[in-house]
């Protein structure tokens, strides 16, 4: 199931939508990472490309995190 979710991201309310599997694996990298999720969208957030959407940024970067523990 698709969820919309919010964070607050320097300072400015944001909203995304994810699916369930996507965000428990956000915080569990979160939680590996010793961060908090809110710091974990922000540098996501921060990194991605300009014109791309928060929503698939938050997904490649769950993809890459997994596949990259292979």
């Amino acid at each position: 199931m698709i969820r919309k979710h919010s964070a607050t991201l320097h300072g400015h309310r944001t909203s995304f939508s994810l699916e369930d599997a996507f965000w428990t694996e956000l915080k569990a990298i979160a939680n590996a990472r010793g961060t908090s999720l809110a710091a974990l969208i922000s540098e996501i957030d921060d990194g991605r490309e300009a014109g791309s959407n928060l929503s698939s940024a938050l997904r490649l970067y769950v993809l890459k995190w997994l596949k990259d523990r292979n």
